[in-house]
C-alpha cells in the first residue's frame, strides 16, 4: 500500500449511504492518534458549559473515578465504531449510553451540543495537526455517522451538514460558555488524569495540554494564560509530528481506541453490557427499533478478548 491508497478508496465510496466505512477508514487507519485526541478535547470542551460541567461534578465520576469514566467513554464510543448501529456490540453500547444518560436531567441543547463537538473539533484538529486535512468525503461521512448516532440517542434537532454542525457548536459555545466551581474541579481532574499517564513528565505534559486550550476555555476555566513562546512550541510540535507521519507507510490493520494505552481500567478484558454506570432510577434503550436479537453477552463475537488484544471484539 502507499500512502495515500485509503483516500482512494474513501473517494471511491459514497458518503450517505458508506459513512459508516468512510468514517472506519479515517478513525482506525489515518488518524487514530489524532481522533483520540480530538475526542478527548471534544469531551473536554464540553465542561465549560455549567449545566453539563456542574452535572458532571455531581455525578463524582469525572473527580473521583476519573480514569474509569475515561475507559468507558472511549470504549463506549469505540464500540460502535467497530461494531457499528446493528452490530450486537454496537447496540448495546447505544443501550447503555442512553440509559446512564436518561438517568439524569440533560437537556435535548445539551446533548446536541456534545454531539456537535465530535463532529467539530476533530475536524478542525485534524485539518490542523493531522498528516493531511480532511477530504469533503471524510466530513461529510463523519456528519452523517454521528448525526445517526444522535438519532439512536433520541436527540432532535439534529444538524445534516458539517457546516450546521460547526454553527450550532460556535452559537452555543458563545452564548453558554462560562465559569461554574464544579466544572473546573472537572477541569481540573481531567488534566491531572492524562497528564498522570507521563509519569515524570506530567507537569511537562499538563503545560502543553494548556497550550493547546483555546481562549474561550482558559476564561471559562479562570485558568492563567498560557506564555505564547509555550503554544507556540508545543503548536509546531504538532505538526513537525505530522511531516513524520506523512512520510510513514499507511496503516494496513485498524487500531481501535481499546488498543490505546490510556485504557487502563480492563487490564483482563471487558463486556460491553458492563462498561459505564448503573444509576438507580430505571432507564431508557436506544429509541431506533432493531430487528428481535439475542442478548449480545451469548451473541457471537459479543463477548470474551478479540485476539491478540485482551480486550472485547
Amino acid at each position: 500500500m502507499r500512502r495515500y491508497d485509503w483516500l482512494k478508496e474513501i473517494r471511491r465510496l459514497d458518503p450517505e449511504r458508506d459513512y459508516l466505512r468512510i468514517y472506519r477508514i479515517t478513525a482506525t487507519h489515518e488518524f487514530p492518534w489524532d481522533m483520540t485526541r480530538a475526542l478527548e478535547l471534544a469531551l473536554y470542551r464540553t465542561y465549560a458549559v455549567p449545566s453539563i460541567g456542574r452535572l458532571l461534578a455531581e455525578t463524582a465520576e469525572l473527580t473521583d473515578r476519573t480514569q474509569k469514566r475515561y475507559d468507558d467513554t472511549a470504549l463506549l464510543l469505540d464500540a460502535v465504531v467497530e461494531h457499528g448501529f446493528d452490530g450486537a456490540d454496537g447496540r448495546t453500547a447505544i443501550r447503555r449510553i442512553n440509559q446512564m444518560h436518561r438517568s439524569y436531567d440533560i437537556g435535548n441543547d445539551d446533548m446536541r451540543y456534545v454531539l456537535c463537538t465530535f463532529v467539530v473539533v476533530p475536524k478542525r484538529w485534524i485539518d490542523r495537526y493531522g498528516w493531511r486535512r480532511l477530504s469533503d468525503h471524510e466530513t461529510r461521512a463523519m456528519a452523517t455517522y454521528y448525526a445517526t448516532l444522535g438519532r439512536h440517542m433520541g436527540i432532535t434537532g439534529i444538524p445534516r451538514t458539517y457546516e450546521e454542525f460547526a454553527h450550532c457548536l460556535d452559537s452555543y459555545e458563545e452564548a453558554h460558555f462560562g465559569w461554574d466551581e464544579g466544572a473546573r474541579r472537572v477541569s481540573d481532574a481531567t488534566l491531572d488524569l492524562m497528564a498522570g499517564w507521563y509519569g515524570p513528565l506530567a507537569p511537562v505534559v499538563r503545560g502543553a495540554s494548556m497550550a493547546l486550550l483555546d481562549d474561550s476555555l482558559i476564561t471559562a476555566f479562570r485558568y492563567k494564560p498560557p506564555r505564547p513562546a509555550v503554544r507556540t512550541a508545543v503548536r509546531t510540535a504538532l505538526r513537525l509530528r505530522a511531516r513524520a507521519v506523512r512520510l510513514m507507510p499507511p496503516r494496513r490493520t485498524p487500531h481501535y481506541a481499546r488498543q490505546n494505552p490510556e485504557i487502563k481500567g480492563y487490564p483482563h478484558g471487558f463486556r460491553v453490557a458492563d462498561l459505564g454506570t448503573f444509576p438507580g432510577r430505571r432507564a431508557g434503550t436506544c429509541p431506533v427499533p432493531h430487528p428481535e436479537s439475542p442478548d449480545p453477552s451469548t451473541a457471537p463475537g459479543g463477548a470474551g478478548p478479540a485476539p491478540g488484544t485482551g480486550q472485547t471484539a
